[in-house]
């Protein structure tokens, strides 16, 4: 057990955590040359295309130092602040991390959020700074930065470029000395922390897990706590690039398990696994279950699917454990799931990997955060969707969420940011000036005004630069209000939204002007209306399309024209009433795309 090593590498988005782990699997010949590419681990197309990893990944290397075999159990993670819960898992599986520090972009919000979640679970911390190629690279004052946020010493912090290749040698030999090796007794009762699963479609469900105390065989019966199931070990083994059956796995070490799970349900990740006959008394402290931050309807686009629909959704639920879903109906789109995601980049990933992974094409409605609405008798209700809002008469006052957002840029685009940050209802806190050019700013705003654009807007006026964490700091009163869209006189559910009183007016105007140039004409006119309760703030119309009557008379006596174009408006009268009108998949996204 003294010679293996559990770690993890985190960082801020796009400072080489993949490109070094790349690296690290190349110098200690876990991958050959022939299978060696760019981000080798991140095995999902998405993760390819869009450059940034989605998924922990697991992955076993061996290396060799002054004659003695290692066995390295590496877990790269992602950067995004949407995905921070991948990363609380990966850390809970390990005893050390390597801390990625961009050599021309120093120090950012990411960088700090992640210390502080390996710091919490008292891991080693390793400090790296990475890409020393580039020439843009400021290594000195980077040194200084990371002595300032770590309190380490200077000559502690590994020097590497992940693209190159230096300094690599170096910082496998660190990670040996340095990463304590795991605690545990193999003679105990079996104790394994699930922290990943797999979907196989062959295989059923693979699971992934870090074991503490005791050893697990080919063939033993194990029982999964939480669920209190009980399975046999069919095949267990180690992952390397592709999977590698063992005998035995004991404590310490990362394994995989296959015993043939079919139904989605039965695995938690976060459980503990134990002998049948033979089990723990307690759990593996997991990790806390995750809050999700922003809600959104997800409905097929035909009803006939839901039930393929919910089939995807617990599969991506497996691979994805940050994602949370019930079943919820609309009016407007008919049997769907109401899902809590972590954030936008987050919904916007879950929605096409159900297309590409299940072959499922969804309609999402717009994002809302979780409010708390009291009424008059002071009963607390929590209001996930707009449709879920009590009567106005019957509400006495409603509280949303706000955050802590920590915003670290260059000194230069203070203003742009802070005016961001005022039109979104936002309070700076204090600023803080990290070095001549880097500023730390820290403002409290209400959760539902990021969960639109806001990463959007902050990324195109810092061209890029400014880097966001944000936490949620609990429920403040605010004068919010329900919009209704409503379409002849109808109210279209999916469309509805819960904004501030000060916004709703200009809200509900742009709303309704996008929908008139999105909805198909008809043979009769359509009313769209935005309102407040009772009260109409905003219309327009989309004038239906005539048919010309007149044309057969030419000349003739004026009553004959009459008599037509009454016959005209009756029919018109009468298809109105009966008409329904069908809303296309772009006026449902069209509220994200207001500006």
């Amino acid at each position: 057990m003294e010679h293996i090593r559990n770690f993890c590498i985190i960082a801020h988005i796009d400072h080489g955590k993949s490109t070094l782990a790349d690296r690290l699997l190349e110098v200690t010949q876990t991958v050959t040359k022939r299978q060696m590419q760019a981000q080798v681990l991140d095995d999902m197309d998405l993760e390819k295309e869009r450059g940034i990893t989605i998924k922990s990944h697991a992955i076993q290397m061996d290396y060799i130092l002054n004659g003695q075999k290692y066995i390295f159990n590496l877990i790269d993670t992602p950067g995004h602040v949407d995905f921070s819960y991948e990363v609380s898992r990966s850390i809970a599986a390990c005893e050390g991390a390597l801390l990625l520090v961009d050599a021309s972009q120093g120090i950012q919000a990411q960088t700090i959020s992640n210390l502080y979640l390996a710091l919490e679970n008292n891991l080693e911390i390793i400090p790296v700074m990475n890409k020393i190629d580039l020439p843009g690279a400021m290594p000195e004052e980077i040194k200084d930065q990371m002595v300032d946020l770590l309190g380490c010493k200077r000559e502690e912090i590994m020097a590497v470029s992940g693209k190159e290749g230096t300094g690599v040698p170096e910082l496998l030999e660190a990670i040996a000395h340095r990463i304590p090796a795991p605690k545990g007794d193999p003679k105990a009762p079996l104790q394994a922390l699930i922290f990943d699963s797999v979907f196989n479609s062959f295989r059923g469900i693979e699971v992934i897990f870090r074991c503490y105390n005791g050893e697990i065989r080919k063939g033993d019966k194990v029982k999964f706590v939480a669920t209190g199931k009980e399975y046999f070990a069919d095949e267990i083994g180690t992952l390397k690039l592709t999977k590698e059956p063992k005998d035995m796995i004991s404590a310490g070490d990362v394994g995989y398990l296959i015993s043939g799970i079919k139904t989605a349900k039965e695995v938690k990740v976060g459980d503990t696994i134990t002998h049948f006959d033979r089990p723990t008394t307690e759990m593996v402290k997991g990790f806390e279950d995750v809050k999700p931050m922003v809600f959104a309807g997800v409905y097929p686009v035909d009803t006939v699917d839901f039930e393929d629909l919910r089939e995807a959704m617990e599969k991506l639920q497996l691979n994805d454990a940050s994602l949370v879903w019930e079943p919820e109906t609309s009016a407007a789109l008919g049997f769907g799931f109401r899902c809590g995601f972590l954030g936008m980049l987050h919904m916007e990933i879950v929605q096409e990997r159900l297309e590409r992974e299940f072959d499922q094409t969804v309609i999402t409605t717009v994002p809302s955060v979780s409010f708390h609405a009291f009424d008059t008798k002071g009963e607390k209700h929590i209001v996930n969707a707009p449709a879920e809002m009590l009567d106005p008469s019957k509400v006495s006052h409603i509280e949303e969420p706000f955050i802590k957002a920590q915003i670290i840029t260059k000194s230069e685009y203070i203003g742009g940011i802070m005016g961001l940050c005022m039109e979104k209802r936002g309070v700076l806190k204090n600023q803080v000036y990290l070095t001549a050019e880097r500023v730390e700013m820290n403002f409290e705003m209400p959760l539902a005004e990021m969960v639109f654009d806001f990463f959007d807007k902050l990324k195109s006026i810092s061209r890029g630069y400014a880097s966001l964490d944000y936490e949620l700091i609990g429920y403040r009163e605010s004068n919010m209000v329900k919009l209704d869209i409503l379409l002849n006189g109808d109210k279209v559910d999916a469309l509805s939204a819960i904004v501030h009183r000060d916004k709703a007016y200009d809200w509900g105007k742009r709303l309704c002007e996008k929908l008139r140039e999105l909805l198909p004409r008809q043979q009769f006119e359509i009313a769209i209306q935005a309102a407040i309760g009772a009260k109409i703030i905003s219309r327009e119309t989309v004038k239906a399309m005539r048919k010309d009557v007149l044309a057969k008379c030419y000349g003739g006596d004026i009553s004959r024209k009459r008599k037509l174009l009454e016959k005209q408006k009756k029919g018109k009268k009468r298809m109105r009433q009966v008409g329904n009108v069908e809303i296309p998949q772009e006026a449902f996204m069209a509220v994200l795309k207001l500006d």
